[in-house]
């Protein structure tokens, strides 16, 4: 069973169009734990608050967005651009929403999406 689904588009050099604004799609890893789901995204140049992260049914977005320094100067050469973050999921159900947790750290996103109690697996005792 899939817990998590990309619900974007698919990705035309990681760019997309959302209300007419172009965004970058992170490049996320997930992966299943017993007590639930770790999702990781690679978002360069985003903080802490620059992040929105929002959960509405069970659909989460993720936004990060970010800005490139300048340094007083006009560049002379760039291959990185000034663009936000954006990714859309569907989460199963499963996913006990009320306790996901974030943490960002060096432009990693770190979601923590545990499983409800009722869908863990546990251990049946056998008596006499």
């Amino acid at each position: 069973m899939n817990a998590v689904a990309n619900r974007n588009e698919p990705r035309e050099r990681n760019v997309q169009r959302v209300e007419e604004q172009a965004w970058f799609s992170p490049e996320v890893n997930i992966f299943e734990t017993n007590d639930g789901y770790v999702l990781e995204g690679e978002m360069p140049g985003v903080n802490k608050e620059g992040l929105e992260i929002t959960l509405e049914g069970n659909t989460l977005t993720i936004v990060g967005r970010r800005h490139e320094a300048n340094f007083g100067a006009n560049p002379v050469y760039r291959e990185s651009r000034e663009g936000d973050f954006r990714r859309v999921f569907e989460l199963d159900p499963a996913i006990d929403t009320s306790k996901i947790s974030a943490k960002m750290e060096q432009g990693i996103l770190k979601l923590h999406l545990p499983k409800a109690e009722k869908v863990k697996p546990w251990k049946i005792q056998v008596t006499d």
